[in-house]
């Protein structure tokens, strides 16, 4: 697969999860595990399947476990030796990860946009694609993004069809008319996360610790007929709640369908 790493895939991992408590008391919601891996990389392995191995995750709550997680990604998931002698450490496993990672502070109580504003620095001026930390989804990453790039328009949201409570996308021929966060759910599609954007988009957020994403700018883009949906009828689940987190991980038993990618 072709590597894209101009592109950088920010990924919000900073909130508290405060609905799936007997988890986060503990440990931020992207470290919680399915199959014993944290779910923030099942969702970076996606994306590195389909070339996109440049990250940027924006902490904030328990972001520290995040760090030590990456920093000793090699030691935790390798068979080491380690030479107390002369401090020398040799990875026998031979597992490594063709990623990168950049990990920045947001904020601990900083809203989706204002966490997202933060990142611009570090993002730079190419498109650019954005995900939640605890969702997981079989999407090809490749097509939404070159889809992203077809229809010349600012930002491109996937939407999905559970039977879910998320933010609900009036469509007009793939036209976003109007983006309305958690309204009465009606079988429309609703806002599965894994957005592209360009760095214009940076103009309709601010610094705000209370700027959410799913709002303002959203909401501003739509009216200005700037987003797109790329629909995805296969398999999306996040993990909002505690049943959430149960029923993923009865799913990554039985077929773990989020592994299972087009080549």
């Amino acid at each position: 697969m072709t590597k894209h790493e101009d592109v950088k895939v920010v990924i919000f991992a900073g909130g508290m999860g405060t609905r799936l408590r007997e988890e986060t008391e503990y440990k931020p919601k992207p470290m919680v595990s399915v199959g014993g891996i944290p779910i923030i990389l099942h969702i970076m392995k996606t994306y590195a399947h389909y070339g996109f191995n440049n990250f940027i995750i924006a902490l904030g709550y328990k972001g520290d476990m995040i760090k030590q997680y990456f920093l000793n990604y090699l030691a935790l998931n390798n068979d080491v030796e380690i030479d107390l002698s002369c401090n020398k450490v040799k990875f026998l496993s031979g597992l490594k990860e063709d990623i990168k990672v950049t990990l920045v502070d947001t904020g601990l109580k900083t809203m989706t946009g204002g966490r997202l504003k933060r990142l611009q620095k570090y993002v730079g001026n190419n498109t650019f694609m954005a995900t939640y930390g605890d969702g997981v989804a079989n999407i090809n990453l490749r097509k939404l993004y070159d889809f992203h790039k077809s229809h010349g328009k600012i930002a491109t949201i996937t939407g999905v069809r559970p039977s879910s409570r998320f933010g609900e996308l009036n469509v007009d021929e793939n036209i976003v008319m109007d983006f309305q966060e958690k309204p009465q759910v009606d079988g429309s599609y609703i806002n599965g996360g894994f957005f592209v954007f360009e760095p214009k988009f940076f103009d309709y957020l601010r610094d705000d610790d209370s700027l959410i994403l799913e709002k303002e700018p959203l909401e501003k883009v739509a009216r200005d007929k700037n987003l797109v949906i790329f629909k995805h009828n296969g398999f999306w689940k996040c993990m909002d709640t505690y049943k959430d987190y149960l029923d993923l991980n009865r799913i990554w038993e039985e077929s773990a369908p989020w592994t299972k990618l087009e080549d």
